[in-house]
């Protein structure tokens, strides 16, 4: 498949007091026509940067691309002056960021903010680049459009946000859309509703998505290839399916056991009979749920196997699967705490 995008040995670099920290080191990726590639790894490890510079917003005068290439449709974007960079932002190549309520302007109403791109880039009438944004806010789920522009984000709620912002990334028809944790701040639910929708939508107009994120259940299910970024380098690289049947680095295999146990310890914390747990640390409270899920749910997590008749190989289970569970565990709790807070219904 040829590469829409081609990034090499991307570099990038911030000076902060301590002296200067390489966020991207060395970064090679490619992304093909209409594909869905991942940029996974756990937070901080240089994903976020390394988009930003791709479209180069890396913040000065802190930040800079100190090195590599970055080469869309055959023009290196490292290279181009900045007028010409800015028609390939929006245009050719769109971006959804973490937070929607940080990237939209508090100020503007909703109409402003999604006519503004096909005014300026498709040259379009404030009466055709309406209709358009009506367009665009059914086709990500939004009813009522034509009041729905007149509102301002405050009157949004969170996933009604994250719809906005897809629907802006797409109102261009780029060739490549760049999304950065597009699901961060929402509930499960939510999340669900607003990957399968991105898809969908990236699929019918063939746009190629590079797809940010640390969860390795959104990569399983989306994305065709899986670059595992880590300490500012990729360190491994794969089609989905094959990444997941042998995993290589540690933060994967490390990944891959929290992810197991995280739908559990959710389901967990909303039953009542969860609080009722005596506890003095997380190690107890996690070995308390493996007794707890072994005796009831055996059959569903066979690695607990409380059924086994070898003592020694069901304690060896359980205790695999009890620090399994305190790594997911210690998502939702201090490390410090000692009791439970039931969350809100």
């Amino acid at each position: 498949m040829r590469s829409l995008l081609e990034v090499r040995n991307l570099r990038t670099e911030f000076a902060t007091r301590a002296g200067v920290v390489r966020a991207v080191d060395d970064v090679s990726f490619s992304v093909g026509a209409g594909e869905t590639v991942a940029l996974v790894g756990e937070s901080g490890c240089g994903k976020s940067v390394t988009a930003l510079s791709v479209m180069r917003l890396v913040p000065k005068p802190t930040g800079r691309i100190a090195g590599g290439v970055v080469r869309f449709r055959d023009r290196d974007l490292l290279a181009l002056p900045e007028e010409e960079m800015r028609a390939v932002r929006g245009r050719e190549i769109a971006m959804i960021f973490q937070e929607p309520m940080t990237s939209l302007n508090p100020t503007l109403t909703i109409g402003r903010q999604l006519t503004e791109g096909p005014e300026v880039h498709l040259g379009l009438e404030p009466t055709a680049a309406r209709a358009r944004a009506v367009e665009l806010l059914v086709q990500v789920g939004i009813s009522d459009p034509d009041r729905r522009l007149r509102d301002y984000p405050h009157q949004w709620s969170g996933g009604m946000r994250q719809r906005l912002m897809i629907a802006m990334a797409l109102a261009c028809q780029p060739s490549l859309v760049l999304a950065d944790e597009p699901t961060t701040a929402l509930d499960v639910t939510i999340q669900a509703q607003i990957l399968e929708l991105l898809r969908e939508l990236t699929r019918r107009m063939g746009v190629a998505l590079l797809l940010i994120t640390h969860n390795l259940g959104v990569v399983a299910r989306y994305a065709d290839r899986v670059n595992v970024m880590y300490a500012g380098r990729i360190v491994e690289r794969a089609p989905a399916r094959a990444l997941y049947a042998t995993p290589r680095h540690q933060f994967l295999r490390d990944a891959e056991q929290q992810e197991s146990t995280r739908p559990l310890v959710a389901a967990l914390i909303r039953d009542p009979r969860f609080y009722t747990l005596e506890w003095n640390s997380l190690d107890d409270l996690a070995w308390m749920i493996a007794r707890w899920t072994g005796q009831r749910s055996a059959g569903s997590y066979p690695e607990i196997q409380a059924r086994s008749e070898d003592p020694a190989v069901r304690d060896k289970a359980l205790a695999e699967y009890r620090r399994r569970l305190r790594s997911s565990i210690s998502l939702w709790l201090p490390k410090d705490s000692s009791h439970i807070s039931r969350p809100e219904d």
